[in-house]
């Protein structure tokens, strides 16, 4: 029989946020973000290591997704009456091991495998990040916490991946997963000290995972998480070639940096207006993103409207996170550890889906199909939050 332990009153109970505890969840998230996209960057030295080619290498990051997809609803399912610190730890020692494993690795097998469990551990941190962050705070700042404990993401694709690549050009790629293995303990350290521990659910509490659709609200938020990111991903993973047609394949980092920026100042609007304006903050997400991905299809071949899209573009998609998990958790109620498990395998489908159709929109019908393979996805994905304005994206929470 679970034994439930009595919860601990949220240091935001108090009025205040409990910002070293919600640092601690971002660090957790910045470190996932890095373990998953780094290999990215550095696929000629660990394809001229492992003896394979550089596509090959690639699929160390698909596995990784794949891992999250796979992972997250029957992990998350079956420890949900552990304590929820517990799990959070074992998923960064998870981390840890995974990363010590990867580095030392001589075989391609043994590397995918390292990596596709990296991933079930990293299915399993987001699942618990967005709800651990909510009992951590007052109601009426839940929407903050959520942002604060999500900043690691953005913070990592803007800055992280890039200091991670270079650090693999200094000391090479295995030693780079060694400091990996090193944050991740530093990281536990900082778990153990500033995050509270909170009970699981009894099984009678519980919400099977296929009754959190019957929830009014949560299908919508699902299918905005779907098609928001799979847009995102369609132009995101392809942006190279999105750019190379007109000239600008030489200013794709710094697209990308202006990107990045624009997604910290993102987050930083976002945990001031999210828990009293969530609606309004996700329709101008989406429609500033669509504008942005307008403004690219008409007129990319000036660099200013490049760069100026690129901008908008990170102010959409900064907090475009905290927003939508925030949304699912409202809709879903006491079903919050039951839906957020759908909502990062919704997330990782959208991933792996804008790779596969901004693909297939780049062979079949050339590079600037992406921009309007991408408007079509953002103007579907605009109707359902506009739509939802009773349960999945209410205009005051209820």
């Amino acid at each position: 029989m679970t034994q439930v332990q009595q919860a601990p009153t949220p240091t935001g109970q108090s009025g205040r946020l409990p910002l070293s505890g919600l640092l601690a969840l971002a660090a957790g998230g910045f470190i996932t973000i890095m373990l998953e996209t780094m290999p990215a960057g550095i696929l000629p030295a660990i394809s001229g290591d492992l003896g394979i080619s550089e596509s090959a290498a690639g699929q160390t990051v698909t596995i990784f997704a794949i891992g999250s997809i796979v992972g997250a609803i029957p992990l998350i399912s079956a420890t949900m009456g552990w304590p929820r610190r517990r799990l959070l730890l074992l998923a960064l020692a998870g981390y840890a091991v995974t990363s010590v494993v990867t580095g030392l690795s001589g075989y391609f097998a043994l590397t995918l495998a390292a990596r596709f469990v990296a991933g079930l551990f990293a299915g399993v941190l987001w699942a618990i990040i967005a709800p651990y962050a909510r009992r951590m705070a007052a109601p009426h700042q839940q929407g903050k916490a959520l942002t604060i404990a999500l900043a690691g993401t953005p913070i990592a694709l803007a800055i992280g991946t890039p200091v991670g690549t270079l650090l693999a050009d200094l000391i090479g790629w295995r030693a780079t997963f060694g400091v990996m293995t090193l944050l991740a303990g530093l990281v536990i350290v900082w778990v153990l000290a500033a995050v509270p521990d909170f009970p699981g659910q009894a099984k009678g509490e519980r919400t099977p995972v296929g009754r959190v659709f019957a929830i009014p609200g949560v299908v919508p938020v699902l299918l905005v998480v779907f098609l928001y990111v799979m847009a995102h991903n369609v132009l995101y993973t392809y942006i190279a070639s999105f750019l190379a047609p007109v000239g600008l394949d030489g200013n794709v980092s710094a697209v990308l940096l202006v990107f990045g920026v624009a997604s910290l100042a993102s987050i930083w609007i976002t945990g001031i207006l999210i828990d009293r304006h969530l609606r309004l903050l996700m329709i101008s997400s989406t429609a500033l993103f669509a504008l942005a991905v307008l403004a690219l299809g008409l007129l990319a071949s000036l660099p200013v409207v490049v760069f100026l899209s690129a901008a908008l573009w990170g102010l959409a998609f900064g907090g475009a996170a905290s927003l939508l998990q925030t949304a699912a958790s409202n809709a879903a109620g006491d079903a919050v550890d039951t839906v957020q498990p759908v909502i990062v395998t919704g997330w990782n489908i959208g991933i792996a889906g804008g790779g596969v159709v901004g693909g297939l929109l780049l062979g079949g019908l050339g590079a600037s199909s992406l921009a309007w393979g991408t408007l079509v996805l953002l103007v579907v994905a605009l109707l359902i939050t506009i739509a939802g304005r009773r349960h999945a994206f209410p205009a005051h929470r209820g």
